[in-house]
């Protein structure tokens, strides 16, 4: 199978440049391993139980022996194995060169007590998600990112998306392997890593016994509660309400931990920006998971169920665009954000660049109505915003899931179907 290259690959190989070892995280079957092999001298696979087993008798008597090999050498699920954690850290300090090691990793080890070191100044973080559009191939990629921050305007192009394709996108999700296949064998996938965590993966984080069916109980509720910023009170409260389950916060805390650690679910920040006004900004994280397909799955819903249901299906979207703009934001050094204030004002995602810069995006399906309302709340926001303080938007954007063209309005805001987004 021919690779397909990642927006990551040039921020692997920037940071290979400039630290001794680079660890790359994610949910299992993103493309991790794949990925890190087109940049890697030599591969130790950690998840062949046979090689763990080995790996593990050797690292009894010297650690060390494991990390021989051409640099970068990759060090694959390398958490099974902790103790090299702290052997790496000291093999890039004797050594004194850059791009030694590449670890890759689908959980976070449960006890950071275990190791001596946190890695910091030798072992630089890169997190990988899914792909995105672009990536995979159905975005043309006629509107960057990059140039809307750098102050370019936007030339008028085509979209070729129709919303029956982005219901398949959606449920199809971005797993690569999800993408070298068609029709009902390509969501299959999304199916099969959905079982895969309720039944195997949740069990093996950490030393905590869960249930199955507890996590299929909560996976769902988050699901249900996608792109809001609820409590873990109000996600108890529906598991109890559907299941007539009975759970508490605490409980639903420690799945919410466990599954985040396995990279099943990635909320979203709240941006806390200066204001001209004294309004209260609301703090909580919007829910999200890092690929829309596991929520789909959850609900073992397909692309028709989300057309016969609107409103699901704009959560769902929004899911979608919120995993592509974190996947183009990680290029140009950015986070992305949600604003949510007392009054009601809202913004569902902010590219923030480390420099200062930001865009304010609304992301809608699609037609004009819902662009209109979606331009009205930029154009709301960008005004409440303090520009003694800090810059104006770069820009503002409403990102729909269909429409026949990008284009800027004559109130400046951007309309930008996702099938033309690019980092």
């Amino acid at each position: 199978m021919k690779y397909k290259k990642r927006i990551s690959d040039a921020l692997l190989i920037r940071k290979l440049q400039g630290k001794g070892a680079v660890l790359i995280e994610g949910p299992k079957w993103c493309g991790k391993t794949t990925s890190a092999s087109q940049h890697s001298g030599s591969v130790l696979n950690l998840g062949d139980s046979e090689i763990l087993k080995q790996s593990r008798q050797i690292a009894e008597i010297n650690t060390k022996v494991l990390l021989q090999g051409q640099t970068p050498r990759l060090i694959d699920e390398w958490q099974v194995l902790p103790e090299l954690w702290d052997s790496v850290r000291s093999e890039v300090d004797r050594r004194g060169e850059f791009g030694q090691f590449i670890l890759t990793g689908s959980s976070v080890p449960p006890d950071a007590n275990q190791f001596v070191h946190s890695g910091t100044g030798r072992i630089s973080r890169l997190r990988m998600r899914t792909m995105s559009l672009y990536e995979s191939g159905e975005s043309k990629g006629t509107v960057s990112l990059e140039t809307l921050f750098q102050n370019q305007d936007i030339e008028i192009t085509s979209n070729e998306l129709e919303l029956e394709q982005i219901a398949y996108l959606l449920c199809r999700g971005g797993w690569p392997q999800a993408t070298v296949h068609k029709g009902s064998i390509a969501l299959d996938q999304a199916f099969d890593y959905y079982d895969a965590v309720v039944n195997t993966d949740i069990h093996r984080i950490d030393s905590i016994r869960r249930s199955t069916e507890r996590t299929k109980m909560i996976l769902r509720s988050y699901t249900r509660n996608l792109a809001q910023a609820v409590p873990f009170t109000t996600i108890c409260k529906d598991i109890q309400a559907n299941d007539s389950s009975s759970i508490s916060d605490d409980t639903v805390a420690d799945y919410h931990n466990a599954l985040q650690n396995m990279f099943v679910i990635e909320d979203i920040p709240a941006w806390n920006p200066n204001l001209r006004s004294r309004t209260a900004i609301r703090t909580s994280m919007t829910r999200h998971f890092v690929d829309p397909s596991i929520g789909t799955a959850s609900l073992g819903i397909g692309p028709k169920e989300l057309l016969a249901d609107l409103e699901s299906f704009g959560l769902f979207f929004e899911n979608m665009a919120v995993r592509d703009l974190r996947i183009y934001a990680d290029a140009l050094d950015g986070n992305v954000y949600h604003y949510r204030d007392s009054k009601g004002n809202e913004c569902d995602a902010i590219v923030h660049l480390r420099n200062g810069d930001y865009g304010l995006i609304e992301i809608k399906l699609g037609g004009e109505t819902k662009i209109n309302e979606g331009a009205a709340n930029l154009i709301a926001l960008s005004k409440k915003i303090d520009t003694t303080k800090m810059h104006v938007p770069s820009f503002m954007m409403v990102l729909t899931a269909v429409g026949s063209y990008a284009y800027r309005r004559k109130d400046g805001v951007l309309v930008v179907p996702i099938g033309c987004l690019k980092n």
